[in-house]
């Protein structure tokens, strides 16, 4: 991957704390648990997901970097859902997750060398699995919930 694309990435990792935080904006009851369709998540559950796979995609990047091809294990985000109790919890202390992986993660972005850039290891679900494509996975992921967020919020007036 060249450097200005890997930049453009990180910036966008970066910003998606804000985007994220931003549709959540002046949330209402009714559209934080409004949900769009029979299969989709609710804003409330959108928030507890982003912050289980925030934290573990943090730790996946540490894992890439401090350990020699590692393992990097899936799961299964229904079964967090349900047995995490994301339809029921406060979202306050999911979102200052969110925005502390990413921050913290964003130091560790800034400071990789060249050769952490190609460290890498198998993902049980997808294969190979390295630090540029852990970057263009979740340099979206933020902005991806962002957009469900303001779906889901929309859907809500439309009742």
């Amino acid at each position: 991957m060249e450097q200005g694309t890997r930049d453009q990435l990180i910036e966008r990792y970066k910003e998606g704390t804000r985007v994220f935080a931003e549709a959540l904006d002046g949330i209402i009851d009714g559209e934080l648990d409004a949900r769009p369709g029979p299969e989709e998540w609710t804003p409330r559950e959108v928030v507890h997901h982003m912050a289980d796979s925030e934290m573990t995609s943090a730790i996946r990047l540490r894992r890439l970097i401090a350990e020699d091809a590692p393992t990097i294990q899936g799961y299964d985000q229904e079964a967090y859902a349900q047995r995490l109790f994301y339809g029921d919890r406060p979202i306050e202390a999911s979102l200052e997750a969110v925005s502390a992986a990413r921050r913290t993660t964003g130091d560790i972005l800034d400071r990789l060398t060249e050769e952490q850039w190609a460290r890498g290891g198998t993902h049980t679900e997808s294969g190979p699995y390295g630090v540029e494509a852990w970057l263009e996975i979740y340099a979206a992921h933020a902005h991806d919930h962002a957009d469900q967020i303001r779906r889901a919020r929309e859907s809500a007036h439309l009742r």
